[in-house]
C-alpha cells in the first residue's frame, strides 16, 4: 500500500524559510511525477510545484524564485523549500504522487507565516 508521510512545516515569520519532506513508502519502482498542493483556509487546493524523476520542475507563478522542489529518486522522497515567506502562504502543505492509475496523498502539514 503506499503511503506518503510528510514531515516539516510549523510557524515562521515573514521573511524567513522553512523546508518540508515527503517520503512514499510501499512503492518498488520510482515514482515519475511527485510534488506539493497547498490549501489556505476557504480556498481551493492549489498547485505549488511538481518535479519528474528526470528532475524537471514546475512551479505556481506565486512561489517561483522562492520556493525550490528537488526529489532523491532512490528513496522516492521529495522536498521543498520554501524561502521568503510571507503571509499568504500561510496554508496546509499536501505531498502528492499519481502512481499507476491512482493519486496519493499525504496527510498535510500546517505551514503558519506570522510575526
Amino acid at each position: 500500500q503506499v503511503q506518503l508521510v510528510e514531515s516539516g512545516g510549523g510557524l515562521v515569520q515573514p521573511g524567513g524559510s522553512l523546508s518540508l519532506s515527503c517520503a512514499a513508502t510501499g512503492v518498488t519502482f520510482v515514482i515519475y511525477t511527485m510534488g506539493w498542493y497547498r490549501q489556505a483556509p476557504g480556498k481551493q487546493r492549489e498547485l505549488v510545484a511538481t518535479i519528474a524523476s528526470s528532475g524537471n520542475t514546475n512551479y505556481a507563478n506565486s512561489v517561483k524564485g522562492r520556493f525550490t522542489i528537488s526529489r532523491d529518486n532512490a528513496k522516492n522522497t521529495v522536498y521543498l523549500q520554501m524561502n521568503s515567506l510571507s503571509p499568504e502562504d500561510t496554508a496546509v502543505y499536501f505531498c502528492y504522487a499519481p502512481v499507476v492509475s491512482r493519486t496519493y496523498w499525504g496527510q498535510g502539514t500546517q505551514v503558519t507565516v506570522s510575526s
